[in-house]
């Protein structure tokens, strides 16, 4: 796949695979040594790369199977989406919760004198919150069957993960919920075993993302008769689906924004014209850090000016010969190639608007062929004199 960087995206039941997957177009099977399948695919409705698997219901597997897929895909972030049971009554049938923090509740001691909590906390990440609750004040994640007006209302709060599936509003369970836990929105099976795989891989960002489908109240097989399960995870894979794209975008734009954020330019003087030669054959890198006046390229006693739409050519070329000669596989050519044909769009309309676009389609291109050192080396250098005309 090369580096992608793809949002993994889980489900705990068949239904709310389903939900995802027709969010997904060109979908591709892509098997795991230890048997897990994926399918990986762009999102319908954008660009993102999503690579989707089943996971089963428990805490247990989620952390097993995310731990997998995030060895597998090294993704920018993992959702889990599925349904839940709501645990306050202004909760609606069918909205959408997004977990703020995930409460591991089942952890405790129990001694003479009663059952002590040692629960486990996992919050969500500043950055992906804030992208959510962007999302749900502008209503930019509605469906094109859904009117804007008639999207189910989004809650941002705690979610409790546990192990049982809870169905009364009077047990020894739904009792300690409501006493030490009582600020949770909603109760499920999968989040913590997920969050806690995020954490351990460089605090990954996971977001878990519900619909509601019962109460947790004793109705639930009644609301299960009346679809609200399907109905439920449909509006939770399409906040989702938003979201995934959005992660996906803004992580691309702190990429681009850090040569930005905290550093000085190397190359102080603005109006300093900069060759770099490589002779006998030496292969060439880009240069880091800012780098102002003209870039010549080329060998030893040459000097030939590169224009960017002339170097995107030249490594358009070298990816044909790359794909050619196997070191680049044909998902990832394809992907490059799109990413180009987005580059080209971007440099042809040559606004301050779509400038952005223009480096942001490079930098994926960079990510996609950063396994192959040459053409990395290239992308390299078609991104700083992208810089330039920026």
């Amino acid at each position: 796949m090369g580096k992608t960087h793809p949002i993994v995206v889980l489900t705990a039941l068949d239904l709310e695979y389903q939900a995802v997957r027709e969010h997904l177009a060109d979908a591709r099977l892509h098997r795991h040594p230890q048997g897990t399948r994926f399918e990986v695919g762009r999102l319908a409705r954008g660009r993102c790369r999503v690579a989707l698997a089943h996971v089963g219901v428990g805490n247990q597997s989620a952390a097993v199977l995310a731990e997998r897929a995030i060895a597998e895909f090294t993704p920018a972030a993992l959702l889990f989406v599925g349904v839940a049971g709501a645990l306050h009554r202004h909760i609606a049938l069918g909205d959408v919760v997004v977990a703020t923090h995930v409460y591991a509740f089942h952890g405790a001691t129990n001694d003479d004198e009663g059952l002590w909590g040692r629960p486990r906390t996992w919050p969500l990440s500043h950055r992906a919150d804030q992208i959510a609750r962007h999302l749900y004040r502008t209503r930019s994640w509605a469906r094109p069957s859904v009117e804007a007006e008639s999207l189910p209302q989004v809650h941002f709060g705690p979610i409790a993960a546990g192990e049982v599936v809870l169905n009364s509003t009077v047990s020894a369970l739904a009792r300690l919920l409501h006493e030490r836990y009582n600020d949770a929105l909603a109760i499920e099976m999968e989040g913590a075993g997920a969050s806690q795989a995020g954490l351990l891989n460089d605090s990954l960002p996971v977001v878990v993302v519900r619909g509601i489908s019962d109460h947790a109240d004793g109705t639930k097989e009644l609301t299960d008769r009346q679809l609200w399960q399907q109905r439920a995870v449909a509006n939770a894979a399409a906040f989702a689906a938003a979201l995934a794209e959005e992660l996906s975008t803004d992580i691309g734009r702190v990429d681009a924004a850090e040569p930005r954020i905290g550093r000085t330019p190397i190359m102080q003087t603005p109006h300093q014209n900069i060759r770099i030669i490589a002779s006998e054959g030496a292969q060439v890198g880009a240069q880091t850090g800012v780098v102002h006046g003209d870039v010549h390229i080329g060998v030893a006693g040459e000097r030939a000016r590169v224009d960017l739409p002339t170097a995107l050519l030249r490594f358009r070329a070298r990816l044909d010969d790359a794909r050619t000669a196997g070191d680049v596989d044909a998902e990832t050519y394809a992907a490059a190639e799109a990413e180009l044909r987005e580059a080209d769009k971007a440099l042809q309309a040559d606004s301050p608007a779509t400038r952005g676009a223009l480096l942001m389609a490079l930098k994926k291109v960079r990510g996609l062929v950063g396994d192959v050192a040459d053409l990395a080396a290239k992308i390299g250098m078609v991104i700083m004199l992208a810089q330039g005309v920026s």
